[in-house]
């Protein structure tokens, strides 16, 4: 009995050899320094605040369960409690509690003493941890953390809702805090936290920020290299969410979203096509004038302010992998030619899409189907049955589809044509359009879970050089190739399917 106590002592006093031998786990070398830090602030009351800004899939949420059930074991004599606050209540909050109770049923020393009540609450002797969510709506005022605040996500928390209801928490306790996450931009909670603590490690040596980008945690797990690798080939390195949820680099919240980099990325070499190629498979994207400049119904009707707006298509050759060769899986998007419509009726417009389509033989035709382009959709799907995917624009398909395309851009898959600086034709005027659009071209990324991503030319935007008022629908047009990636679809090319693939499916998995 006296060797049973020992050995209970023994994993008591050191986290990580009560994670290897109750739990049955091994916690990786930089798993542990962050654990030992944050148990030692609760342990001996230094109500210290610490940052943890870890990769994707490295092993954050699982050391989060880990130091909770420890912390449960170790404080449970006595009253303590510990609060855990994640920005959603689902499926982040129910994510985390599933976690701790597979962690509590598999520890040697605790699982048979673990009670949940309420649903939220996980005990152990008279120690507690206490789930809530820090979404926007929810009200959770009250709360007490004597022992330890950990607020997953951070990122994503809202700085006045963690500033309001989360950080009082700790007022009457001085409990140590503790901030996970991944990098995003500038304004987040998280990327505030951190410079406020990396400030205090200046002052006085005490180390508070674990801040790891993927390299690191490739020299520990070489399995992740591989993952990465596989998220680098679908994304690119300078994706953002590639950036920040694996490499922990910061972006900025607002700026020129394709920026000179960008753009020198997307030009190709070859030259536009006035007429199919034999062998090639195409697609035609259609960006449809906006709702707001049909003067009447669909067919028949003409475009009351053409100034304003206008229809553009993108003709693209799609080709398997990329250029480089590194990307097998995802096609190379190769502009070859495009048109765009001012002021052009609507039954002219269809008759003059129709036979383009005939013309280059197209195998799909992705078209913008909001607002007045959902008739013209509707023409076109009869005129050209099978072959066409309807696109329905909302904040959220929208940002869906900006993160899509830099996918696309970011990975090398987007490849325009190439036009003599002296070419004076229409397809080297187009092109030059969609470079000024590009140019001008601004976002906005959203706080929150969601990632939301605002971008396109602002409204009465003009190029200081001519005066003229620039719009964006040659860009629009060309970023529809993104749905392809989007969606399980099968091209005529040799032995290649496309696997649909979404930027955030890593990130949602947290």
């Amino acid at each position: 009995m006296t060797t049973l106590v020992e050995l209970l002592k023994k994993l008591l006093r050191d986290i990580v050899l009560f994670v290897r031998y109750a739990s049955g786990l091994k916690l990786r070398h930089y798993q542990e320094e962050a654990a030992r830090a944050i148990v030692n602030s609760v342990v001996h009351h230094k109500g210290l605040n610490f940052v943890v800004i870890f990769p994707r899939q490295s092993g954050k949420n699982e050391l989060q369960a880990q130091v909770q059930a420890y912390l449960l074991t170790l404080l449970s004599g006595e009253r303590n409690e510990i609060v855990q606050i994640s920005p959603t209540w689902k499926p982040q909050t129910e994510n985390a509690m599933r976690r701790l109770e597979e962690v509590l049923s598999n520890n040697l020393i605790v699982r048979d003493r673990w009670q949940k009540h309420f649903g939220h609450i996980y005990q152990v002797g008279r120690a507690r941890v206490v789930f809530l969510s820090g979404s926007p709506t929810t009200n959770i005022v009250g709360a007490t953390a004597s022992a330890l605040l950990s607020v997953d996500e951070a990122q994503d928390i809202q700085i006045e809702k963690f500033d309001k209801e989360i950080s009082p928490m700790v007022a009457s306790t001085n409990a140590t805090t503790v901030f996970w996450g991944t990098a995003w931009t500038s304004r987040t909670l998280l990327a505030r936290e951190l410079r406020t603590a990396m400030s205090a490690e200046a002052r006085d040596g005490i180390r508070r920020v674990f801040h790891l980008s993927a390299d690191q945690v490739i020299t520990e797990v070489p399995a992740y290299g591989k993952h990465l690798q596989q998220v680098l080939e679908r994304l690119g390195r300078n994706h953002p969410m590639v950036r920040t949820q694996y490499y922990c680099e910061e972006i900025d919240a607002e700026g020129g979203l394709f920026t000179p980099e960008r753009q020198a990325l997307m030009q190709g070499v070859h030259p536009p096509e006035a007429l199919p190629q034999p062998g090639e498979t195409y697609v035609m994207l259609l960006d449809v004038a906006g709702a707001d400049e049909a003067a009447q119904d669909l067919i028949g009707s003409g475009l009351s302010n053409p100034g304003r707006d206008a229809t553009a298509l993108t003709i693209v050759a799609v080709q398997p992998g990329s250029p480089d060769g590194i990307n097998q899986n995802l096609p190379t998007y190769r502009v070859v030619h495009r048109r765009l419509w001012v002021g052009l009726s609507h039954t002219a417009l269809f008759s003059q899409i129709r036979a383009l389509a005939e013309t280059w033989r197209i195998s799909r035709l992705v078209v913008d189907a909001t607002g007045v382009g959902a008739g013209l959709t509707a023409f076109l799907d009869k005129a050209l049955p099978g072959k066409v995917n309807p696109f329905i624009f909302s904040a959220k398909t929208k940002s869906q589809l900006g993160w899509g395309f830099l996918a696309v851009v970011d990975s090398g898959r987007f490849r325009d044509y190439a036009c003599p600086d002296e070419d004076l034709g229409e397809q080297a005027r187009l092109a030059r359009k969609f470079y000024r659009e590009a140019s001008f071209c601004q976002y906005t990324v959203q706080p929150g879970p969601d990632k939301h991503l605002k971008w396109g030319v602002p409204d009465g935007t003009r190029d200081p050089g001519d005066g003229e008022l620039v719009h964006d629908d040659l860009l629009i047009s060309a970023s529809l190739c993104a749905v392809l990636d989007e969606e399980n679809w099968q091209i005529h090319l040799p032995g290649l399917m496309i696997p649909g693939q979404d930027p955030l499916k890593e990130i949602d998995r947290g």
